[in-house]
Parts: C-alpha cells; sequence; structure tokens
C-alpha cells in the first residue's frame, strides 16, 4: 500500500536522522514560523510544465508544503519558467525515464495534453504514486473506467483538476438543494462559449519546421502519428479528436460538475447531439472527421436517484449559443459568469438554481417570486490552490484518511463524470457517420443513443462504440 511505504519511508528518515546526530527531531515551531521540515514534504514529480501545467506546479508546490523534484515536459521551451522557479528539480522529457530514474517521488501531476493523461497517471499509479490530473481527467471512457478502477486497486489519492469542485459556491448549490428550495429538478441547461482555438478545419497536409526542443515523438504518445504543426502545439491540440476533446471536454468539467454534485447523477442512459457545420463556397456543409465541430448541442438523460427521484434531461451547447431565458429570470439579468459567456441552470418544481464556471454567482429564482444570490467574496473567488493544497494534504495522511475522503474530486466522482462528458463526445463524433441505403445516404448517427453505462456500450448502433476506447500506437497502451 502507498500509505505504508510513505510512512516507512518518512519513519526511516526520521529515525536514521536521530541516530545520526544523537539527538530528537526539533518541533517546526522552533525551526521558524512558516518553516516546513523536509520530512513533512511531498515529493512531487510534474509531467507537463507549460501552460496551465506551470500554474499547476506553483500551487501544488504551495510555499514549501511539496518539494518540486522533478520536471517532465516534451517542450523544454514551454516549459522554461518552471525550469527556472524550481533550479533544483531534475528535468526530463520522457516521463518512463523520470520514474525509473527517481523512485521515491511520492505523487505526481499530469497536467499534459488530454490525449497523454491515462497512460502517464495508470504508469504513476502502478508505481504507487499519488496523482493530481488536469482536466478531463481522460481522453476516452475507457481510460476513465480503467483509472477509476485503478484508483481503488492500487490504493491511490487521486483529485482530478476541475478547482471549482472545492469552491464555496457549489457548497451554497448543495445546501440550497438539500433544504428543498427548488424541489425535484427535471431539466438542466449548461453552455460554454469554447471553442477559443480552431476548430471544424481541414487538416494541415504542410510539414513547418520542428520547434527548437520538441520531442514530438513523446507529444504524439498513444495517439494515431501525425506530422509537427503549429495548429496542433502549442494549445491548439484542444480542437482536435486525436489529441484534444473539444469544447465539451474542456469545460465540460467546470460546468457540469455542480449539477452532478448537487443532484448526485451517476451514468447517462441516452444522448442526442447536433452539431454545426462550416459551409464551403458553394454553401454545402464540410465535414473534417479529424477535427472538433465549431458548436454542438447535445442532450443527456440521467434516470431518477436518491437526491433527485426524477428523470433528468441534461442539454449542453457550445460554440457560443447558450439557452434562453426561462420566464423566472428578469429580463435584464445575466445567467451564468457575468458576460452569460459560460453557466448552467437547472429547473425544478419549485424554482430555478444558476451559477457561472466553477459554481461562481450562485443564485435561486424561486416561484414566489424571491430572487436569493451569494455575493460573498468567498463564494466568488476561484479556489484554485486550495483544490491542490487539499490533495497535497491528503496525500500525506495517506489512502483512506479523513482528508482523501474529504476530497472533492478524486476519481470515484471524476471518473463517472468524465465518462458521462465523453459520452457526449460519443455522440458528437458519431453524427456524421453516413450509410448507403436504396436510397441513397443516410445519417445512423443522427438519432438518439441507448447507454449501458456499467457495460460501456451503445446497444442501439454498433459503430458509436469505436469512440469508447482508442487504437493506442505500439509501445503505448495502458
Amino acid at each position: 500500500m502507498k500509505t505504508e511505504s510513505n510512512n516507512s519511508r518518512r519513519n526511516f528518515i526520521k529515525k536514521s536522522a536521530v541516530v545520526a546526530a544523537g539527538i530528537s527531531i526539533i518541533p517546526r515551531h522552533v525551526l521558524g514560523r512558516g518553516f516546513i521540515a523536509p520530512s513533512d514534504q511531498l515529493n512531487v514529480a510534474v509531467v507537463g510544465a507549460g501552460g496551465k501545467g506551470f500554474s499547476d506546479t506553483v500551487n501544488v508546490y504551495n510555499n514549501g508544503a511539496s518539494n518540486i523534484a522533478a520536471i517532465c515536459d516534451v517542450d523544454w521551451g514551454r516549459a522554461s519558467n518552471a525550469f527556472e522557479k524550481f533550479p533544483n528539480a531534475k528535468k526530463f522529457k520522457d516521463f518512463r525515464k523520470m520514474f525509473d530514474a527517481m523512485p521515491d517521488i511520492d505523487a505526481v501531476t499530469v497536467s499534459t495534453p488530454d490525449h497523454t493523461h491515462a497512460v502517464i497517471t495508470h504508469a504513476a499509479m502502478q508505481l504507487n504514486k499519488h496523482v493530481y490530473v488536469q482536466k478531463p481527467l481522460t481522453h476516452n471512457i475507457y481510460e476513465a473506467r480503467v483509472l477509476t478502477e485503478a484508483a481503488n486497486t492500487y490504493k491511490i489519492v487521486t483529485q482530478m483538476g476541475n478547482q471549482g469542485a472545492s469552491g464555496e459556491g457549489v457548497k451554497t448549490m448543495q445546501k440550497w438543494f438539500n433544504e428543498g428550495a427548488i424541489g425535484k429538478v427535471s431539466e438542466v441547461h449548461v453552455w460554454t462559449n469554447r471553442p477559443v482555438w480552431p476548430q471544424g478545419i481541414a487538416t494541415p497536409t504542410d510539414k513547418p519546421t520542428m520547434l527548437d526542443g520538441l520531442d514530438w515523438e513523446n507529444w504524439v504518445g498513444p495517439a494515431k502519428w501525425v506530422d509537427y504543426h503549429p495548429l496542433y502545439h502549442p494549445f491548439k491540440w484542444r480542437g482536435w479528436w486525436n489529441f484534444g476533446t473539444g469544447a465539451m471536454g474542456d469545460m465540460g468539467c467546470h460546468l457540469m460538475d455542480p449539477p452532478f454534485r448537487v443532484l448526485g447523477l451517476g451514468y447517462p442512459t441516452e444522448v442526442e447531439s447536433s452539431v454545426g457545420a462550416i459551409f464551403s463556397k458553394d454553401w454545402t456543409p464540410d465535414y473534417y472527421p479529424d477535427s472538433c465541430p465549431p458548436s454542438s448541442r447535445t442532450q443527456l438523460k440521467f434516470e431518477p436517484n436518491e437526491k433527485n427521484p426524477c428523470d433528468v434531461k441534461m442539454t449542453w451547447t457550445d460554440g457560443g449559443l447558450r439557452p434562453f431565458h426561462p420566464e423566472l429570470i428578469p429580463a435584464d439579468h445575466a445567467i451564468g459568469d457575468e458576460d452569460g459567456s459560460n453557466g448552467v441552470i437547472m429547473i425544478g418544481e419549485k424554482g430555478i438554481m444558476t451559477c457561472g464556471t466553477y459554481g461562481r454567482n450562485p443564485k435561486l429564482y424561486l416561484n414566489s417570486g424571491e430572487i436569493i444570490e451569494d455575493t460573498s467574496e468567498e463564494v466568488n473567488s476561484l479556489p484554485e490552490n486550495g483544490h491542490q493544497a487539499m490533495w497535497v494534504e491528503a496525500c500525506k495522511d495517506g489512502y483512506g484518511s479523513k482528508k482523501h475522503q474529504q476530497l472533492t474530486s478524486s476519481f470515484d466522482f471524476a471518473g463517472p463524470l468524465t465518462e458521462s462528458i465523453l459520452m457526449g463526445n460519443l455522440a458528437i463524433r458519431s453524427y456524421n457517420i453516413r450509410e448507403k441505403n436504396g436510397n441513397g445516404f443516410n445519417y445512423p448517427g443522427r438519432k438518439k443513443l441507448l447507454w449501458d453505462g456499467a457495460n460501456m456500450k451503445i446497444t442501439n448502433f454498433e459503430e458509436a462504440n469505436q469512440f469508447v476506447k482508442r487504437a493506442y500506437r505500439k509501445g503505448w497502451t495502458l
């Protein structure tokens, strides 16, 4: 077990120090205010240190709560800020070589593009390393199920990086719902202004010069091989199915988290999607199967549960599309974020509950006409550092500890949430599958798909199941 090995290693270090020095260990308060003893630090390896990975590294470090022992990134140019801030960390481009070279690592953060989350995380878990993984947890449904099961098998402390899960806004919404403020909820709307990167475009065919210092082989990792192109790296990988999970994968873990948590949702049973198209010069729709669509609309159906004893239909829209104002919400009220670009609406029998990204700006619009909102700074601040700090402290206490049980997005929650989001992507990717019949082509993917969550299978359209799991490149399987 990870907890036993960690405690054994720390106890050995402490006992060895006592024997060597012939003195007792000095209490922390004697060493000075704010000082963290080396024996209390978590040795963390960072995989992915550019962009979001840099802030993840700083937040996990948390003024010395952790020791950043190693930094691994395939693009050392993008990781330069992390190298500069943590000059004592050992540098790697291949996470496998890092794991071989540094067996004393306690925990790993994974802040890479979506397509490499699972292979890195699973390798760390097999070595009994605790893991913090950026959202979405994985690139496909199969990977999310594997990581969820592995967390329990290997007794690993886990957390997904949807920091709003640890925010006070979500807690406020849970309290309101549990008190019966809006009654049973049957309808949920979630929307985002993403993508804010290219989508619905043709696959590039030119071969630009490789970026200096970029290990493209390891960047591509388990995905289907393509040559380097700036339309993939950096950042724009989000809009390609080979690497990213589109707008829904990017923002779903932030925006769908509140209704999942508040309503106690599980695996959906049905999904149906429609997608926007970019039109060519002759006004025929262009479809690029490698690229995520420029906009989409998806509806997921969830069965009743103990917290919310009725069916729930959740409608997701992206590409700047959003739901219309329900009658209870005044016409001049912004819904969700202050600019309305992202948000959540939960429609219940007694009223409506809304929030913005990360669960901020929670509001109630009750059938009585009363409007309730929580405008406190605590509720509307971004809880990013706290989300990661709680994971660090839980890792120190170990699997099954009280702090571990208090984590808000461990894989037992984050895995099913991610599966549901990626099931929406399964429907989006299936939308333009064509079959030829006696009357020409039809589109069997453009229908309601029925989902067997326990067995990870669409039961009424077999071709859609190709998106449950990817084909892995040789040497990169889980």
